[in-house]
């Protein structure tokens, strides 16, 4: 009688002949890659505390007591029932601190997808098709260069009126010129590629020569414009904020928090430094998060 020979003594024999496969190799990059593991803690640390607000934070963020108001830090004197003190109206910024994460990544995140949907889809159909389609897009992209973003901001959410929905449509319909020349430019270089021309070649329909030759080939250009403009998208409404046309008071805002402690910086400059370095660190985190994720992704990485 003859035994069958075992596989398992010739598994890890085989193994280390073919090597680690894309699925190993890709946590290996990940979790190898210092700035992509150190942005996406940061990011993802924050998303938990926006997400669980309610539960972490210690007290309500709009109750003002005018009694403890001005109270500093625990770190400048301060009491632990106020870890980083009380504003001018008496309102634990901690609690204000923690709730104004949730804007921010929220306007960050919905920003980002809906000029990203917008400048991927005019981008993409102008380094494919190209003709009247690409100096079309062309067109449009030097338009909406030739607006400053901040000021044209301005202005419409002057006109409309600082909201939380206002902020969020305004910047998401402002940004996407940096997604089409991005992928414009990507897909000029792809479009010509063997791959691209033997899925032409054997009739493959233009929706899926996009979505299976084209797209996942700038996909790594696309994630690094994404986190890029998500950081940007909260930078700028902070900014609009700051001068007092974004999110309205008492709404929890980093930007809204800087500008209510701009008068009392000379004075308590924690008022300003606090939020504006937990803005720091977002968005240092997000280009972190942006950069390793295009190093990961990256087609020479893949092989």
């Amino acid at each position: 009688m003859t035994l069958a020979p075992s596989t398992n003594s010739v598994d890890p024999l085989l193994q280390d002949i073919v090597g680690p496969t894309p699925g190993q190799q890709l946590r290996r990059r990940f979790f190898g890659h210092r700035g992509l593991m150190i942005g996406a803690s940061v990011v993802a640390v924050l998303l938990v505390i926006a997400l669980l607000a309610p539960v972490i934070a210690p007290h309500d963020p709009y109750a003002q007591d005018l009694l403890a108001r001005m109270k500093p830090p625990v770190f400048l004197g301060g009491t632990w029932e106020h870890i980083l003190g009380t504003d001018h109206l008496g309102r634990d910024y901690l609690s204000r601190l923690i709730y104004g994460a949730r804007v921010s990544l929220l306007i960050g995140f919905v920003a980002a997808l809906i000029s990203g949907t917008i400048g991927t889809a005019m981008g993409v159909a102008a380094g494919y098709f190209g003709g009247r389609t690409d100096a079309v897009v062309t067109f449009l992209i030097n338009v909406r260069l030739a607006m400053p973003v901040v000021l044209v901001a301005l202005a419409v959410v002057a006109i409309l009126g600082g909201s939380l929905q206002v902020v969020i449509g305004v910047l998401g319909l402002l940004l996407w010129d940096r997604f089409a020349v991005v992928m414009r430019a990507s897909t000029l270089q792809v479009r010509g590629r063997e791959y691209v021309s033997a899925a032409q070649a054997v009739g493959a329909s233009t929706p899926r020569i996009l979505l299976s030759e084209i797209m996942p080939n700038i996909l790594n250009n696309l994630i690094v414009v994404i986190t890029l403009e998500m950081a940007h998208a909260i930078l700028l409404e902070a900014t609009l904020s700051f001068l007092g046309l974004g999110v309205q008071p008492p709404t929890p805002s980093w930007g809204l928090m800087v500008s209510e402690g701009k008068n009392m910086m000379l004075f308590e400059p924690w008022l300003v430094l606090i939020p504006g370095a937990v803005l720091f660190v977002l968005v240092l985190a997000i280009n972190l998060m942006g950069d390793g994720l295009r190093d990961v992704t990256a087609p020479e990485n893949r092989s």
